[in-house]
């Protein structure tokens, strides 16, 4: 028989592990997740820094990227000889996760 694929688990189910870890009640872990998330936005909103770090787990950044205007008559790189014209594109904000050494060193 084969083995069931391992799946991410759901809200409720880090809740009641942080809750049986920690000896709080879920609830009080629930408004700590939710304060967390609070945070998280407050930092990267445009009036935050853009930056927020879990401190040994990863770093969350909100980048900017310009916008870019269009380009007409640009050689098409996967069709030799062909010309083609790419699109302008607007403004735009990304967030960028990177993992930290904790983090990285607890799945190694």
């Amino acid at each position: 028989m084969a083995k069931a694929a391992l799946k991410a688990p759901s809200k409720t189910e880090v809740l009641n592990h942080i809750a049986e870890a920690s000896g709080l009640d879920k609830k009080d872990v629930a408004k700590v997740i939710d304060a967390l998330a609070d945070e998280i936005k407050k930092n990267l909103s445009s009036q935050g820094p853009g930056v927020f770090a879990i401190p040994g787990l990863v770093k969350i950044e909100r980048k900017i990227v310009p916008a870019k205007p269009e380009q007409k008559g640009v050689p098409n790189p996967f069709k030799p000889g062909e010309i083609r014209d790419i699109p302008a594109k607007l403004a735009s904000v990304k967030i960028k996760v990177r993992a930290l050494k904790n983090l990285k060193d607890m799945v190694a």
